[in-house]
């Protein structure tokens, strides 16, 4: 007598149904296949009316940043040449007093160049020579900047003669003694931009001053 069950109760392992293979799963589409989410499937993208606006957008900040720029440019440029200016005055007066020697600066008007001269006699006869030795005693300033010189003396002879005081476009000569003092005098310095800058010397102290003036 057998136990079990009989061999019409053997269960066969066999191949799968093809039926079953091809039911989808619960989380499958209509078709067995995965529907994509929606974020997926838009794509970003910049349209051309997009891209034209930005581009309106980036020429419209161009146009005004670079004039900024410039006149950032031309403002720095023109102090530059100002701070030069003052340290070649300084540099006549600190040597003035300790050399106790008359010393003046020579400065041109049409080329920018300046030059430190001391006063040297020679028997009876007194000349200016250059100063010879001191770093920062003569250079050049920068040919976009124009100059302007008024001295006192200028301005005496042109109110005695009932005239104006002009800017010759020749060569100045500012003094400075061993005593401290200097001659009094008004350095004007404008940049293409028609910014100015007044560089104003002390006669009592020699010290200069800067200050802004009206744009021309």
């Amino acid at each position: 007598m057998r136990c079990g069950p009989g061999p019409s109760h053997v269960t066969k392992i066999g191949r799968v149904s093809p039926l079953r293979a091809t039911l989808p799963e619960p989380w499958a589409g209509a078709h067995g296949v995965t529907r994509p989410t929606r974020s997926a499937s838009v794509q970003s993208a910049f349209t051309l009316i997009e891209l034209m606006v930005v581009l309106v957008l980036i020429g419209i900040m161009t146009a005004m940043i670079i004039p900024e720029m410039r006149g950032t440019f031309e403002d720095a440029l023109l102090r530059s040449t100002s701070r030069d200016l003052v340290s070649v005055f300084e540099i006549a007066s600190s040597r003035a007093v300790s050399l106790n020697q008359s010393l003046r600066v020579q400065l041109n008007t049409s080329d920018g160049h300046y030059l430190i001269e001391r006063r040297m006699r020679e028997g009876s006869r007194e000349a200016f020579v250059p100063l010879k030795g001191v770093a920062g005693s003569e250079g050049r300033l920068d040919k976009r900047i124009s100059i302007e010189v008024r001295t006192a003396d200028a301005e005496l002879q042109a109110s005695t003669a009932g005239l104006e005081p002009q800017n010759s476009g020749e060569t100045w000569a500012i003094a400075f003694n061993p005593d401290g003092t200097a001659d009094a005098a008004q350095v004007s310095l404008r940049d293409r931009a028609g910014f100015r800058l007044a560089l104003r010397i002390n006669p009592i102290t020699s010290r200069v001053s800067i200050s802004d003036l009206k744009r021309q």
